[in-house]
């Protein structure tokens, strides 16, 4: 130590910077804590990106489906009427390319027919009477359901099978 260190004059001064060097911010330590909460969020966003999208994709894809039930009923109708004709014909190439947007995104139709009424993949609208259903089974489908991979994007709308 030196001579300056131990005279009494130097031990305030010490005091003094000490005290200052405690009041004053760390700069230092918050810089690095600012840096681990940013490299944290950078992180959890590139976590939650894909699902952000997915979550986009499903939106579109279930306001498609209303038209989807609409062309198809469309299409019924001419098929009962004119099977052969290029309206039919066309409505089936619409078709085609729903199956295939369906399937690159990988939407699948719920065929609830017969099965066990499962709230999660069926909503019920009344009942009905098939020969051959069990009873609370599914009956008959009134609307389709859709799955985006296996989560559901729209419910089936169906009738189940009454008590005999």
């Amino acid at each position: 130590m030196s001579d300056d260190a131990k005279t009494p004059e130097a031990a305030p001064e010490t005091a003094k910077a000490d005290a200052r060097a405690a009041a004053e911010p760390d700069y230092y330590g918050q810089l690095l804590r600012l840096k681990a909460e940013f490299e944290n969020y950078r992180k959890r966003v590139d976590r939650e990106k894909p699902e952000w999208a997915k979550m986009g994709r499903a939106g579109v894809l279930a306001k498609l489906l209303p038209l989807h039930d609409l062309l198809q009923h469309a299409h019924q109708e001419v098929l009962a009427g004119h099977a052969d004709s290029p309206l039919a014909k066309g409505m089936d190439a619409i078709f085609r390319e729903f199956e295939k947007i369906f399937k690159e995104e990988g939407v699948t139709r719920v065929d609830p027919a017969g099965k066990a009424f499962d709230p999660n993949y069926h909503e019920a609208f009344g009942f009905a009477d098939k020969p051959g259903v069990e009873e609370g089974a599914v009956a008959e489908t009134l609307q389709s359901g859709f799955l985006l991979g296996d989560k559901v994007l729209r419910t089936a709308k169906v009738r189940l099978q009454k008590k005999s």
